[in-house]
């Protein structure tokens, strides 16, 4: 029997291409692990199928923001999908492999764009996300040069 969809709130999806080990809590941080590094990253993840939601999603499960399918923060989060949703073309319901939501990644938000895309998020000023959407358009150049 094949895996069940990841189910992804639409932010979601460029937070599990900036994942570098770094989270609210370990139980929050060893989930992210399990999802992004031992499923999305592994040998054929870019083959996972991830559903798009508009409550709380397998990365939120052990969150200790989480409060029921809502967040402490929940206006701010709605706002954060709102914009990805848009940029990404994604809705409730839609479902994609991995390998093409990397695609949408590369072809719906350029490097810089993050800045306004996930203002108010705050790992932003880490810089992870930026890193990790810069190495996915370089791939991608470096992929076109051969």
């Amino acid at each position: 029997m094949p895996d069940a969809p990841l189910r992804f709130r639409p932010h979601h999806f460029l937070c599990a291409l900036g994942f570098a080990g770094k989270g609210y809590s370990d139980v929050f941080t060893a989930n992210l692990v399990h999802i992004v590094v031992d499923r999305l990253r592994a040998e054929g993840g870019d083959q996972t199928l991830v559903e798009v939601v508009d409550a709380a999603d397998d990365i939120c499960a052990p969150c200790p923001k989480r409060r029921g399918l809502l967040c402490e923060t929940q206006d701010r989060i709605v706002t954060l999908d709102a914009r990805h949703a848009l940029a990404l073309g994604l809705c409730a319901g839609d479902r994609l492999t991995w390998g093409a939501a990397q695609v949408r990644m590369k072809s719906s938000v350029p490097p810089g764009s993050l800045a306004t895309l996930c203002a108010g998020c705050q790992w932003l000023d880490l810089g992870l996300c930026e890193a990790a959407l810069l190495r996915l358009h370089s791939d991608e150049e470096r992929d076109a040069s051969f």
